[in-house]
């Protein structure tokens, strides 16, 4: 440019001003600028451009030539090709050419061999490679910062390139872009698509101007803003650092990563035309504006907002803005939402469990609902559990809705989700499940196909086994043959906590434990789930049962004070609490880490027994004194060496020496009245092969069919009816678990109860695989909603009726899934009944009714089932106990009760009673087995009748039982306790029954009869005294644990635990009796309050006696012994005694022993049939 330029020189400042074009131009005597002012951007715009043709140019030109002589060579292949056809050589010299053409093509040119190393240097696959790719990316935001420091000095500048720090590492980074770009030249396969690619563009335009900065000692900034464009592949330096690894992440970094490169390179333009002006201008049209400032034109431009505070003066760029804004509009409408979406869409809960020191942590996973994780954080996080310093860890692969975002706010300081799956690794790794104490499944009780739901549960195990073998996982089945694919996963071991809770095993279990002894399902379910106090006032049932509730079970070790044996220890002055442990038997002393199960309200109660010092606490009369003293301590630190740390109270205790609670056994050859043993036929087979159950030989269904006539000829008493809902599709409910407790070894053949089931043949057939080796077993075709059904089968003389239901989950409306259930139960209240009928027809066909002419012992203490209600007239009278699906239809149940329909189900009446169960109540099993896996060893022994895993081993072999010969091993299987009720209006208890004291029924039973008493099944209106017995209501409810000094009345029915009797079945003069003998006394009576005269008089005597007793047992103290061997001989005296008595009347009683079973068999089943 040639133009005429007056300069004015100012002394002060160094720079010289331009009149005509009037551009500043910074100046300095040390840089050797261009003295005449001369603007020299053009030469920078050249050297790119010379760079990007001229190279341009040069590729074309080589494959033009190259193209030509391809041409050429071809031209001359063909001639040379045609002169062999004419002129053929000799074939030896033919293959030699051959060879050597062959060898020289096989040969690897130097020129191929650097290309294969450029292209490995900047490929990512390699570690190189990979670390090259980053350092480019990084430079280039690093002179992309430069270019924003330097874009607040002006556009064209002098600097001297050894004084200015910024140029010197510009000019660093560029030369290390020169030889990034040559590797990359060299590499790439096509140099011309190369030489247009974008990150080619940016270096022909931004590398050559910093050459001609340190030539000229000027700098101009120009177009180093373009290298903005290297934020686009800022998503493929994060793909090969392994950051991103989701589609939803790639994509939206490179929706982020163009949008703001596009943003940032287009305000570098403006910036660069408004500050300099248009050429044509002679610059003088120019605007100061600040990088940050075209930043916030471009935004408005696009967003279409335009305020018009900034706004482009130039022509050049006015014409860019008319472009841009049709792109950037584009852009901004179709990025910006997307990129928004992206980001709303992402898992809230996706982050990673920061594990805290000295604090543990489980992870609960499977059906995560508002309900599930409820009722789970209810029992879990209860406030009687002993500190519980665990966090929990929810992780489902779907978010949480508002009110379960909202529950896990409210626990906030204990729980914490995450959106992940088990069957992923990776967020098996987000949770930390390597760490974890355990790893807790929960299932969809309601779900329409438990099988699928028990396949996705056992997938589950297998996912988190094979990340980690060693974690502890608590699951929960729903069908039980389902337990048996467990058993396949290698790492899976019952033995280190492994354990599977089975809801239609238990569940079944509890109610076959309630045709024993109605009731004790209520009871059990309330024993092993934390509930609240809930004090009441007014002299209610409710007031009794909620006492009981408050009771849960706890296991805790025993001090070192009770060993050997233990008799009395504790002293109390009040009739309120005792802190009682007889010896059982004999024979037996407690060893050292004794593991004990207590039932008390709170975990600090049970404490007592680990703390209890009988140097420290023997003279302590108030039981809260008891804590943990310097003795204790010392002991503690003494056997930490040689004993694990177990975890206190409601604590895990597996890695305990006696962790895994071991049944107390007699051998049975040492027990009076066995000697028939060694005379025992040991090749029938009367037992399954674990001695545990009783077995028979496989029976076609059709051998146990009854038809309606049968039925009513056979005159069944004493029976179990279950109802059954279910068709030929229905799920399979599992049977057999309802059966196996009622054929439980420690019953006698003739103590065993006929099971009739009353339902559709369809399905019984499917589930009489598992059922066909159980004895007493019948079937009549029918549907429970059917009266007549109902009569044949003898519905009022039945010791209980289940109803259960099979379509579950079939209907949307959760209201309608109990409806068969419902409408069997009220229709059996219903109905009518003639008690004249069963006797009648009992005498037509030669049999007896169970218990009218049996006279018992005077002293037996044991009534071996229920009472029945005498003269059973109506169905309302009937024992029943209905399985529910959904916990509020249990308000359909009982009409006559003032249930709210929103009470909880263990509140309502139907289920204190024990007339109702749901499957809900199982669900505080979960985190009961993780404190302490203990307790579901009990609740197994208790209620599957003695179900071990190695039955289950053998039932996945072959789904069935199998037989086993009746061996003195076998035989000591059936040495376990049973749950039975004690009857209160007659029998050795009858003096304690009116009026007498609870705690003195426990002791006595304990020490002369070895039972336990834990419960109370009382009548409704027993506390409102009322004299006319016909008005009250025959409904009972359970009182769980009461006190000491809770008052008796002789209606009450006590629940206890009790040994198997070897002699039950030999001889009538057995200490225990079966529930026949109270089957006839409670028909004898007019009502259940009617009490023999006999015994009122006596009672009448020997109240006031008892009163004195008791005031004076109020103000002294009990005798406190322990390990004497002259105080011990008490109870051992007291046992031989009756021992002594048993042997006396065994041989008074020559005749052979004639069962009058309370149940009579049916017409195709004797009683000696295996």
């Amino acid at each position: 440019l040639s133009f005429e330029v007056k300069f004015v020189y100012y002394p002060d400042s160094p720079s010289i001003r331009i009149s005509k074009m009037d551009v500043i131009i910074p100046f300095s005597p040390d840089v050797p600028c261009d003295s005449n002012g001369q603007r020299m951007w053009w030469a920078f715009l050249a050297s790119s451009m010379v760079t990007f043709f001229g190279g341009l140019f040069i590729i074309l030109l080589w494959r033009s030539l190259n193209y030509l002589w391809t041409v050429c060579c071809h031209c001359n292949t063909k001639k040379k090709n045609v002169h062999r056809v004419h002129h053929p050589i000799s074939h030896g010299d033919g293959v030699k050419h051959t060879k050597e053409t062959v060898a020289a093509l096989s040969e690897v040119g130097w020129m191929t061999s650097v290309k294969d190393w450029a292209g490995v240097m900047i490929s990512a696959q390699t570690l190189t490679g990979r670390v090259l790719v980053v350092l480019v990316f990084a430079l280039s935001i690093g002179a992309l910062v430069i270019y924003f420091i330097d874009s607040s000095d002006p556009i064209e500048s002098c600097q001297n390139f050894y004084k200015d720090f910024t140029l010197q590492i510009d000019m660093a980074f560029n030369v290390f872009f020169l030889l990034y770009f040559g590797l990359r030249f060299i590499a790439a396969n096509d140099k011309l698509w190369f030489w247009l690619e974008v990150n080619s563009v940016v270096d022909f335009f931004t590398v050559p101007p910093v050459f001609v900065s340190v030539y000229l000692n000027r700098s101009w900034l120009g177009l180093r803003f373009l290298r903005a464009l290297r934020l686009i592949q800022f998503s493929e330096i994060l793909q090969f650092l392994n950051i991103l690894k989701t589609s939803n992440s790639i994509k939206l970094v490179n929706l982020c990563s163009i949008f703001i490169s596009t943003w940032l390179t287009a305000a570098g333009f403006i910036h660069l035309v408004e500050n300099s002006g248009d050429p044509w201008e002679n610059f003088q049209n120019s605007q100061s504006l600040s990088y940050w400032e075209c930043v916030y034109l471009l935004m408005v431009t696009m967003s279409t907002v335009g305020y018009g505070d900034v706004y482009a003066k130039t022509t050049l760029g006015r014409l860019f803005m008319v472009f841009f804004i049709l792109g950037g509009l584009a852009m901004f409408a179709s990025y910006v939402p997307e990129i928004i979406e992206l980001i709303g869409n992402r898992k809230k809960y996706g982050g990673s469990y920061s594990a805290v020191n000295g604090r543990k942590h489980i992870v609960v996973c499977g059906h995560i609902t508002l309900e599930s994780v409820s009722n789970f954080l209810k029992d879990f996080l209860h406030k009687d559990r002993d500190d519980v310093n665990v966090e929990i860890v929810f992780l489902h692969n779907i978010s949480p809705n508002l009110e379960l975002e909202a529950l896990f706010k409210r626990h906030f300081t204990q729980v914490e989700f995450y959106q992940g799956s088990v069957l992923n690794p990776h967020d098996l790794a987000r949770v930390k499940i390597e760490s974890a104490d355990a790893c807790l499944i929960l299932a969809n009780k309601y779900c329409a196909d438990p099988d699928a739901e028990d396949a996705s549960n056992i997938m589950r195990v297998i996912s988190i086994k094979n990340y980690h073998p060693k974690i502890r996982i608590i699951t929960q089945m729903l069908q039980y043959h389902n337990k048996a694919h467990l058993l396949n996963i290698p790492s899976w071991n019952w033995k280190e906590g492994d354990d599977a809770i089975c809801l239609a095993e238990l569940k079944l279990g509890f109610i076959a434990q309630s045709c024993l002894a109605q009731g004790l399902s209520t009871m059990l379910a309330n024993l092993f789930s934390m509930r609240s106090f809930i004090k009441i006032e007014e002299d209610t049932w409710q007031k009794y049962y909620l006492e009981g509730v408050a009771n849960e079970m706890y296991t805790e070790y025993l001090s070192s004070a009770f060993y050997p044996t233990i008799s009395i220890i504790f002293k109390s002055p009040s009739p309120t609490s005792l802190f009682l442990s007889l010896p059982l038997y004999n024979f037996h002393s407690l060893s050292t880490c004794t593991l004990g199960f207590f039932i008390a309200s709170d975990a600090k109660e049970v404490k007592r027994a680990l703390f209890y010092c009988k140097a420290c606490h023997d003279d302590i009369t108030d039981p809260k004194r008891i804590k943990k003293c310097g003795c204790k301590r010392l002991e503690e630190e003494q056997q930490s060496a040689v004993s694990p740390k177990k975890k206190q109270g409601n604590g895990n205790t597996r890695n305990s020496p006696n962790g895994s609670p071991k049944m107390m056994r007699h051998d049975p050859l040492l027990m009076p009245g066995n000697e028939q043993i060694e005379n025992m036929d040991v090749n029938v087979k009367k037992y399954d092969s674990t001695g545990m159950f009783h077995w028979c030989q496989s029976k076609d269904i059709e051998k146990v069919i009854l038809t309606r006539s049968e039925a009513a000829m056979t005159v069944l008493s004493g029976h179990v009816v279950v109802c059954i809902f279910g068709d030929a599709k229905s799920a399979l409910v599992g049977l057999r678990n309802l059966v196996m407790p009622l054929r439980a070894s420690n019953f006698h053949y003739h103590e065993l109860k006929p099971i009739v089931f009353v339902g559709s043949l369809e399905y019984l057939k499917r589930e009489w695989e598992t059922l066909h080796n159980f004895p007493k077993v019948s079937i009549l075709p029918g549907t429970p909603l059917s009266r007549a059904d109902l009569r044949a089968v003898n519905i009022n003389l039945c010791d209980m009726c289940v109803i259960l239901s099979a379509n579950q989950s079939n209907i949307d409306d959760a209201s309608l899934q109990d409806k068969e259930c419902i409408l069997a139960s009220l229709n059996i209240k219903s109905m009518q009944f003639d008690d004249s009928i069963g006797v009648l027809q009992a005498t037509s066909q030669g049999f007896t009714l169970p218990g009218m002419d049996r006279s018992s012992p005077e002293n037996s203490p044991v009534h071996g089932g229920l009472v029945r209600q005498a003269s059973i007239t109506t169905g309302a009278n009937v024992p029943i106990i209905t399985e529910l699906v959904n916990d509020s239809n249990v308000q359909f149940l009982d009409q006559d009760d003032d249930d709210d329909p929103d009470t909880e189900l263990y509140l309502t009446q139907p289920f204190a009673c024990g007339t109702a169960f749901a499957v809900s109540v199982l669900d505080s099993l979960m985190s009961a087995t993780y404190f302490n896996d203990n307790i579901l060893t009990l609740i197994r022994t208790l209620v599957t009748g003695g179900a071990t895993p190695e039955l289950e081993g053998l039932l996945a072999e072959e789904n069935a039982l199998r037989g086993g010969y009746s061996t003195p091993q076998t035989l000591a299987n059936r040495d376990r306790c049973r749950v039975a009720q004690l009857a209160l209006y007659d029998g050795p208890f009858a003096d304690l029954g009116d009026g007498g004291c609870y705690g003195d029924l426990f002791c006595k039973a304990l020490k002369t009869y070895n039972m336990l008493c834990f419960g109370i099944y009382r009548l409704r209106d027993a506390h409102l005294n009322t004299q006319s017995h016909t008005s009250q209501c025959t409904k009972r409810y359970v009182i769980t644990n009461p006190p000491y000094g809770f008052e008796l009345v002789p209606s009450d029915l006590i629940f206890c635990l009790m040994q198997f009797d070897h002699n039950a079945g030999q001889s009538q003069a057995s200490l225990t009796h079966s529930s026949h003998s109270s089957h006839s006394s409670s028909k004898k009576s007019s009502s259940v309050h009617s009490i023999p005269t006999t015994n009122r008089t006596n009672r009448a005597k020997s109240r006031d006696s008892r009163d004195k007793q008791k005031m004076n047992r109020m103000g002294q103290e009990k005798t406190c012994f322990i390990d004497e061997p002259e105080n011990a001989a008490y109870p051992r005296k007291s046992h031989s005694s009756h021992t002594a008595n048993h042997q006396v009347n065994h041989q008074v009683n020559q005749n052979p022993y004639k069962s009058t079973n309370n149940l009579i068999p049916s017409i195709r089943e004797v009683e000696g049939e295996y």
